[in-house]
């Protein structure tokens, strides 16, 4: 599960998208105008080449509030989604 105390800093996504992944869900964050844009999807390939329908998408503020949603909701999603992960990770 990711944590608040170790989430990359929001000055980071002033310059550039973060990705990253947790056993079989990766995950991509990016500042879009003034939100956050995250997005889920399954392992094995990148965010470009991986099919639309297979992605998962929300929007919050870009506030530390907002950066602060966006690691619970990745959270969440890797919780309530936790088979389609572990049928996709990679061993």
């Amino acid at each position: 599960m990711l944590n608040k105390d170790t989430f990359v800093p929001m000055a980071f996504f002033k310059k550039e998208a973060y990705t990253g992944s947790m056993k079989g869900m990766r995950y991509r964050v990016k500042k879009e105008e003034e939100k956050f844009s995250a997005v889920v999807y399954p392992e094995p390939y990148c965010y470009e080449a991986t099919p639309e329908e297979k992605k998962i998408r929300a929007a919050f503020p870009f506030t530390e509030e907002g950066r602060i949603q966006v690691l619970n909701w990745i959270n969440q999603q890797y919780e309530e989604n936790q088979r389609v992960w572990e049928k996709t990770a990679r061993t």
